[in-house]
């Protein structure tokens, strides 16, 4: 993870989310053409703001932590790129779900 990744905190309901890499060889060692590999929509939380407010005023804690495993909608949230390397920034109710590890 890149030093500006580290440094970057999302504001408010927000989660950093960087989307898995996707096998581009088969289990037989053949690669696979770019057009063939469909991206995963799994992604691993580098970090997250402190949460929204409430119409009272109170801070709702975020659903997701970082180092979590998360599904990502396909479209959507804002993409960065940092050091040659892509991110995205989704807000918490983008999330679609945790994977839980086995």
């Amino acid at each position: 993870m890149s030093g500006i990744v580290k440094r970057f905190v999302p504001m408010m309901d927000r989660i950093l989310v960087q989307k898995l890499k996707t096998e581009t060889k088969t289990a037989t060692g053949i690669l696979l053409p770019d057009s063939a590999v469909k991206q995963k929509n799994w992604g691993k939380v580098l970090a997250a703001g402190p949460g929204r407010l409430s119409k009272d005023g109170e801070l709702v804690p975020m659903n997701v932590k970082v180092g979590d495993t998360v599904v990502v909608p396909e479209y959507g949230g804002v993409q960065l790129k940092f050091d040659d390397e892509d991110f995205h920034v989704f807000r918490d109710d983008d999330i679609m779900g945790i994977v839980q590890e086995e």
